[in-house]
């Protein structure tokens, strides 16, 4: 054990961010070097100044666009599009033309006038009582930190490049692009003086599976690196120089861990199957045809969700058919025999659509996207349709369409299928003349005319993320809200049971691919619900697959009736969190 190891032990306090316990040496990040030089400017100069900085925010929005594919590729879609709001930050006019009225009234260089007026907007969200307010304030410093890179043509490394040995990271705030890019290698944890849970580091360190604890206030200053530590990311600790006893205990949970991994490595070959024989097909969400390795890797039976977006934000141009054929051709093969579920473009909402040109909208999520955007442009809808048709040549392909409101939509997207079957027939072009179609249902319309739908598909997908915001008319993403954002609302509930029995009564199989799938405190209550299969991130399949192996369908059925009955949606989640400890405990030993 290290020597200072010896010392007195001294405990930090904080917000667990990221689940998970490690120990190593400490090494305390410095403070980025924020000194930004004043420089007076003659008025013929000022043109060729703004020029400089209309330059610099658009490098600052290629790097940006470099770090978000990166962590698409390697994270998945929803982490990837964290960064949007740091590019909204350069889209901003009222900044633009607020910094350029300083340089013009002023005189002053561009560095300078963005610099001021960056650090007075964040300080002011920093101040604020709202901690949603507050977190974005990190968001705003990190574009700052890169148009001011740019502008003084800097490259900032933040000493992450000094790591040579496995160490835990102190510092006063990680931005989210360098918390994206730490190396699982040399970083074993983290602590940080910013923050909360919901913060954007946060979400990407839990993403990384790297222990993590934000808001300790002051850590940066008190700590000093080469002392020994341990990080609990379940509890929001850091314990500098722990006592043999502390780690004794902690060295228990490291096993629990160890354990509880081993235990999930198992149960990765075998099927998920229930103690009395139920069988519950459980797959993957994906982006990318790459990510069929991890689907394997985790024992999933194939893809429940592949999200094509991922072919289209990334680039200044739409791909062509045979670009989105080879991708969904390469998904399918890699996985034949289990299906791949293909979802047809879901751009919108949350999802930059820049690239695309497609006009700013004052509410997004109820407004043109999804189907309804594929629908108005049948050029590109057909050539997805096309590419999705060919690919299902294999046989193991299937269709599902995003967003279904209503029958006229369903029916219209139905026709445009068909008109493609029609052309690929005439060229002599392989496809699948049978290929299944389903409709996700994440609109609470959808669920209550779910007996009209089935009628025209073969099955459902429940897209339980935006049927919960819908629903309930909560954006998950705004923390002022999102205590709002509840799955087991009697009211979600009762649209789940809604289509799954209206689903069944014609023959479809129904499932679910949004979050509450990858639960497990929620799947025993989809199941009782009657929900057939189950469509998770990869890296849940196992956990999901421990519980479900653990499960008795009785336990689940009457879980579902008591919350069909219930009024209160707290009292169902604490229902839905005893049963799932007392069938899974090692799942949930170091969780609250």
């Amino acid at each position: 054990m290290p020597e200072l190891a010896t010392k007195a032990e001294k405990i930090l306090r904080g917000i667990p961010a990221s689940a998970g316990v490690c120990r190593g040496t400490i090494f305390v990040l410095g403070r980025p070097q924020a000194t930004v030089p004043r420089r007076e400017l003659s008025p013929e100069h000022v043109p060729g100044e703004i020029s400089r900085l209309e330059q610099a925010l658009v490098q600052t929005r290629h790097d940006i666009l470099e770090v978000q594919h990166k962590v698409c590729a390697t994270m998945g879609a929803q982490e990837g599009g964290i960064f949007d709001a740091h590019l909204l930050v350069l889209e901003d006019p009222t900044l633009l033309d607020e910094v350029q009225r300083s340089m013009v009234e002023g005189r002053v260089n561009a560095e300078y006038a963005f610099h001021v007026f960056a650090e007075k907007y964040a300080s002011a969200l920093e101040a604020s009582e709202d901690d949603y307010l507050r977190e974005r304030a990190t968001d705003l410093r990190d574009v700052t930190s890169r148009v001011l890179n740019n502008l003084l043509g800097r490259r900032e490394d933040h000493d992450l490049k000094r790591l040579t040995e496995p160490c835990i990271v102190v510092a006063h705030d990680l931005n989210p692009s360098v918390t994206a890019q730490l190396d699982r290698k040399t970083v074993l944890g983290f602590a940080i003086d910013s923050g909360g849970r919901t913060s954007h580091t946060a979400i990407m360190a839990r993403s990384l599976r790297i222990p993590a604890v934000v808001g300790l206030k002051s850590a940066s200053a008190e700590l000093e690196s080469g002392q020994y530590a341990l990080v609990d990311g379940f509890n929001g600790l850091i314990i500098v120089n722990p006592t043999d006893q502390t780690l004794f205990e902690y060295g228990q949970i490291i096993r629990k861990q160890v354990s509880l991994e081993e235990k999930l490595r198992d149960v990765v070959a075998k099927p998920a199957v229930t103690l009395d024989g139920q069988l519950v097909t459980l797959s993957a969400n994906v982006e990318q045809a790459a990510d069929a390795e991890q689907v394997r890797a985790n024992g999933g039976e194939g893809v429940g969700l592949f999200r094509t977006e991922f072919l289209f934000i990334h680039r200044t141009t739409m791909p062509t058919e045979e670009e989105q054929f080879q991708a969904y051709d390469e998904v399918a093969r890699r996985l034949h025999p289990d299906p791949v579920v293909i979802r047809t473009l879901d751009l919108g909402g949350d999802k930059l659509m820049s690239h695309l040109g497609l006009p700013p909208e004052l509410n997004p999520f109820l407004g043109w996207r999804a189907i309804r955007y594929c629908l108005q442009d049948p050029a590109m809808f057909r050539a997805q349709l096309r590419a999705i048709l060919r690919a299902g040549a294999r046989g193991n392909v299937k269709l599902m369409y995003p967003m279904i409101s209503g029958l006229e939509e369903l029916d219209q997207a139905n026709a445009f299928v068909e008109e493609c079957k029609a052309e690929l027939r005439a060229a002599g072009t392989p496809f699948d003349e049978d290929i299944e179609i389903g409709a996700m249902i994440e609109i609470p319309s959808a669920a209550l005319v779910a007996e009209s739908l089935a009628k025209r598909v073969k099955f459902f997908s429940l897209g339980t993320n935006d049927l919960i915001q819908y629903t309930l008319a909560v954006d998950r993403m705004n923390e002022r809200v999102a205590h709002l954002y509840e799955p087991t609302h009697p009211a979600i509930l009762r649209l789940i049971h809604a289509t799954v029995t209206a689903g069944h009564r014609h023959g479809l199989w129904v499932g679910v691919c949004g979050e509450m799938a990858g639960d497990p405190e929620m799947v025993p209550l989809l199941l009782g619900l009657g929900v057939d299969k189950l469509s998770v991130a990869a890296s849940l399949l196992p956990a999901v697959k421990f519980l479900i192996r653990r499960l008795k369908m009785p336990e689940a059925r009457e879980l579902a009736e008591f919350a069909l009955q219930c009024e209160s949606g707290a009292e169902i989640a604490a229902r839905c969190h005893t049963l799932a400890r007392e069938i899974a405990p090692s799942l949930f030993e170091n969780q609250p």
